[in-house]
């Protein structure tokens, strides 16, 4: 029985492939007409140039209409009806995923990431003062680690245990607070910043707590714990963030951050698909696919930030070009094929229909999200395609709003729909220290 199985699950396998590389050649064979022609990307990253590309601009929109867009983006989901972003008191403010009526550091380190971006310094204090009183631990095992989740009003933690993307981005937030706006007007970013690092160090396993990097395979981990230590989310590695620790984190450990920086896009290349560009929400340090307790493994709501981060990654850096290019050309080729208006946001990673669909706010449905449709578009800062302009135009022309059966993410959909408006504006940035602080 073992060999019949393994026959059937190797014949399924070339299938499957063949069938990829079949669709692939037909992809690349599709006559794309565009005036705007074929897109070249830029070659060169930020952090050498200092300048960051503006592909609306490029894709024929006017500036006006591009600064309209992103302050339309930030009042729908911090300002508007249905803004995820609530202010408490006079100093305080969360970010909260209202479908699931929570607070999560992911939303929170996003919410502080898009106000330092946008040089709106009340927003991020806000932020930073209400996650550091109600989730972040202040002595014991998982002192300076945050709970990932808490009620926002009654602030009971829904969980103890961090979730390594919130550190992740909340380090990485402070250093950029601090080099935007400096240490002395009432928090000091750049202290908050190295009490997290420095606690992240100092865990040994007590309590069952551990650094949030994989120290041997310098990858970072799916949770600092004993449960999620040696294995990941492929959405939680961003080379760039590893990059920004290694300049402005000054902690000792600056090589250990550009060796994980390597090491997070070597390991996209393991993660990715090589024929749809598809990754599942979790994986081995290996790329292995992981399946977990709650579901099988595939591309679902987790991976659709993997094509936003590869592209930050290329806008800053630029140190695997040749790969990011051809990866945006695989993932953009399948989502073109599967239909511009069309593409569903949960698959298998050859490009199938899963059969087991994860729920999102009570529904159990296949959509064409808008958070997808936002980090698809961002690929297309890697862009060599005349594809690829047709997926900044699709961005530039989704709405936030309901579907018509009453469904409506205004915070995971609104939250990667600004970030994606914010890079393909030119308006997500390496925030390198500012000579004059006010």
């Amino acid at each position: 029985m073992k060999k019949i199985g393994s026959l059937i699950f190797f014949t399924s396998l070339m299938f499957g492939i063949m069938y990829g590389q079949q669709n692939t050649v037909t992809n690349l064979k599709q006559e794309v007409k565009d005036s705007r022609g074929e897109m070249t990307p830029w070659s060169k990253g930020a952090w050498k140039t200092g300048k960051y590309r503006n592909v609306f601009k490029d894709a024929g929109y006017k500036q006006a209409d591009i600064n309209a867009k992103l302050a339309k983006a930030y009042y729908d989901v911090f300002e508007g009806p249905n803004k995820v972003y609530f202010e408490v008191g006079d100093s305080m403010a969360y970010v909260s995923d209202v479908k699931n009526h929570d607070a999560r550091t992911e939303g929170l380190s996003y919410g502080m990431m898009v106000a330092v971006q946008l040089n709106k310094k009340d927003v991020f204090d806000r932020i930073w003062r209400w996650t550091s009183k109600c989730l972040q631990h202040h002595g014991g095992p998982h002192d300076a680690y945050f709970a990932w989740s808490v009620d926002p009003k009654t602030l009971k933690h829904n969980s103890e245990g961090s979730a390594s993307d919130g550190e992740l981005y909340f380090i990485t937030d402070l250093l950029f607070a601090s080099n935007r706006w400096g240490n002395d007007t009432g928090i000091n970013y750049y202290a908050e910043a190295r009490k997290i690092l420095d606690a992240m160090w100092s865990k040994n396993g007590t309590g069952g707590v551990k650094n949030i990097m994989n120290v041997e395979h310098k990858l970072i981990t799916f949770t600092p714990d004993n449960y999620g230590y040696n294995w990941t989310d492929p959405s939680y590695n961003l080379p760039a963030f590893f990059e920004i620790w290694a300049e402005y984190g000054k902690d000792g450990h600056e090589q250990f951050y550009r060796d994980c920086a390597d090491s997070a896009r070597v390991y996209l290349h393991k993660a990715c698909h090589p024929v749809t560009g598809l990754n599942a929400d979790y994986t081995d340090f290996d790329g292995k696919i992981r399946s977990t307790r709650w579901m099988p493994a595939a591309f679902r709501y987790d991976s659709w930030r993997v094509p936003m981060n590869i592209a930050m990654d290329y806008s800053w850096f630029a140190k695997d070009n040749k790969w990011q290019q051809d990866y945006s050309k695989r993932i953009q080729n399948f989502l073109f094929k599967e239909g511009l208006d069309s593409f569903v946001d949960q698959y298998n990673m050859d490009g199938t229909r899963p059969e087991f669909i994860l729920q999102a706010g009570g529904f159990k449905k296949l959509r064409h999200s808008i958070g997808f449709v936002a980090t698809a578009a961002a690929a297309s800062i890697m862009g060599t395609q005349t594809k690829s302009w047709k997926f900044v135009d699709a961005l530039w022309n989704a709405k936030l709003e309901p579907y018509e059966d009453g469904y409506f993410d205004p915070y995971y959909d609104g939250l990667l729909y600004l970030f994606a408006i914010m890079h393909l504006s030119g308006n997500y940035q390496i925030i390198k220290p500012q000579l004059n602080h006010k």
